[in-house]
């Protein structure tokens, strides 16, 4: 009777592993583009940030969507008003401000947060192979939203638009999901 049971469970740790973001540091996610260039994602959330745990939660966990982040992207979770300290652009960025008494509520930003521009959480920031910064998107983004730009970044369509408003809704018209949305 332990062998099935132990077998049930194995196979279902398998199933919701298989959901599962790999997520990494920055500084992490930059050195690995050095061996093999990847574009990176960045989630920016906050402990206290309720859309912040829904992107985590319907959004990040989907199986669709997290299976395309860890093949084709660097998977970067970032607190925006924690107090890593994080080396970008050969710039060290800390939060001298942060206070350990507010981890869990509104704190300061952190001074990465403030250079990305990131003035809502949670946002999603795009870099390139080479981790420049692509894009900042604010707000909770639903999988097949997600999978749009998971999509425009990845195969670097976004180039093609430039600054085209017109193109932009053309390409948002024109796009077809196909991530499963349960």
């Amino acid at each position: 009777m332990k062998k099935p049971l132990l077998l049930i469970v194995c196979l279902m740790s398998a199933f919701t592993s298989f959901a599962q973001v790999k997520w990494i540091t920055l500084d992490e996610a930059l050195s690995a583009q050095k061996d093999n260039p990847k574009k990176i994602i960045m989630d920016v959330y906050t402990n206290w940030c309720g859309p912040c745990k829904m992107l985590d939660k319907q959004t990040f966990q989907n199986k669709d969507v997290a299976a395309y982040i860890n093949e084709n992207y660097y998977a970067v979770k970032f607190n925006g008003e924690g107090n890593s300290t994080v080396n970008y652009m050969d710039k060290t960025f800390t939060n001298p401000k942060y206070d350990p008494a507010k981890k869990n509520t509104r704190n300061y930003p952190h001074q990465l947060t403030q250079y990305l521009r990131v003035n809502a959480y949670p946002t999603v920031v795009f870099f390139d192979e080479k981790g420049g910064l692509i894009a900042p998107i604010r707000g909770f983004i639903k999988p097949n939203g997600m999978e749009l730009y998971l999509k425009l970044f990845v195969n670097d369509d976004y180039l093609k638009m430039g600054n085209d408003k017109a193109a932009w809704d053309e390409y948002q018209r024109n796009f077809k999901p196909t991530f499963k949305t349960k």
